[in-house]
């Protein structure tokens, strides 16, 4: 039987809704960190809190992932994309209502709850309205808005609010109007094809065999690929900063200009990884990627006090480091999920990934840099890379194109032989 018609048109829809959906998931999530000055003037606040509230919401966020993505295979994405996203975009308005750390705390659990469960439901909808020799550029272009909007645009437009509203109150409750703005475009545009024909099938094949992820090889192979590249780049992310302060002895400007070699360097690499491995492959993407961030990495840590170096080899680093992270719970979770699990998988890939990162590795970098000088915190990151370069052998490759799979519709890619336990 003939593949159905793909429409072109939908598709770039999808993609420029979810990928503003997920900027806008970014901008709320980082959006505290140029506040938090301010803040903590207010509220009495000091560094310690910031990291428990930004650890509370990267734990809060992956096991949502986790535990949503079935839902998501059971009813649908349009429900709880649309939920979620007005869920977040109100949390985070309420921000600027918290009077002190306790109910900040609280909100931002909560809002770590409707972004994980944004996440697998997003990607499965854009996985489903994209042509399969597309679905890795796709789904990075839609992870890239992440560090784009979050990392790079965030501290700018929060700066430029401070100079016309009030405080910063007014700069979260401002917030969430472009949330809700997308959320309604979301739901006048986004179909639900798959399950039109079959809900109750897509229903019993999701809720029975969901235990069936931890029996695929390249969904387990992901998730131990995926803690290492998190606990590369959030370490980075983390540590870095201070780094090029207290052991460089860069002044504060410079610091800021190396520091944003992340945000550019992860949007690049968010759909350079992806869309390279459409064409040469997944397994050799990942591997060429956690190589490069390695090295790159190496070259970092023994680089002296020359900002316009180290922004060039930290755009490197978090280039590969955070492509690898969309490339691995896009396109390789996408296409290792059980036919009715897609959002399971990626889920699971990206929850794991999610808490270890955002919540367990910046705690194990901090230990190690009170006990043992902060400069070591690098080699730990430097490790983690080298292990996911170990873990990626075992991919099995999945690419369309490297398959020979017909480009005719959007669905999930079969499983190749071998490719479960």
């Amino acid at each position: 039987m003939s593949a159905p018609h793909h429409d072109i048109g939908y598709e770039r829809k999808t993609l420029v809704l979810l990928g503003l959906g997920f900027g806008l998931v970014g901008f709320d999530r980082w959006l505290m960190a140029p506040m938090f000055p301010y803040m903590m003037r207010d509220l009495h606040l000091g560094y310690s809190q910031l990291g428990s509230l930004i650890g509370c919401l990267g734990v809060a966020w992956g096991l949502w992932s986790i535990v949503m993505g079935p839902v998501s295979d059971r009813i649908g994405r349009k429900k709880i994309l649309v939920a979620t996203m007005i869920g977040f975009s109100l949390l985070s308005s309420l921000s600027g209502f918290a009077s002190g750390f306790m109910s900040l705390m609280l909100l931002r659990t909560a809002m770590g709850v409707a972004e994980g469960a944004f996440t697998p439901a997003s990607l499965a909808a854009n996985s489903e309205a994209s042509r399969p020799a597309r679905r890795g550029l796709n789904q990075g272009l839609q992870l890239s808005m992440i560090p784009l909007v979050g990392l790079g645009f965030a501290p700018i437009a929060a700066t430029q609010l401070l100079r016309i509203v009030p405080s910063w109150h007014w700069v979260f409750m401002i917030s969430a109007v472009p949330g809700l703005i997308v959320s309604f475009l979301i739901w006048r545009s986004l179909r639900e094809a798959d399950r039109r024909g079959a809900p109750a099938g897509h229903a019993g094949v999701a809720k029975a065999n969901w235990t069936q992820l931890l029996r695929t090889r390249n969904v387990l192979v992901a998730t131990a690929a995926i803690l290492c590249a998190m606990g590369g780049i959030f370490v980075i992310g983390a540590m870095v900063p201070t780094y090029l302060i207290a052991v460089l002895h860069l002044d504060t400007r410079s610091m800021g200009f190396v520091a944003s070699a992340i945000g550019f360097g992860g949007f690049a690499g968010s759909f350079a990884l992806p869309g390279l491995s459409d064409r040469v492959g997944r397994r050799p993407t990942a591997l060429f990627g956690f190589a490069a961030a390695t090295l790159l990495l190496y070259a970092f840590s023994r680089t002296a006090a020359d900002p316009k170096m180290l922004f060039a080899l930290l755009f490197g680093v978090s280039m590969f480091s955070i492509g690898l992270l969309s490339l691995l719970s896009g396109p390789v979770a996408t296409e290792a999920a059980p036919a009715g699990l897609v959002a399971s998988a990626i889920g699971f890939v990206s929850g794991v990934g999610e808490t270890f990162g955002g919540g367990v590795a910046p705690a194990i970098a901090g230990y190690i840099a009170e006990h043992f000088g902060l400069a070591r915190t690098l080699d730990f990151a430097f490790y983690s890379l080298v292990a996911g370069a170990c873990a990626v052998v075992f991919l099995v490759e999945t690419a369309p194109r490297r398959r020979g799979i017909a480009q005719g519709d959007g669905h999930t890619v079969p499983a190749p032989s071998g490719h479960e336990f």
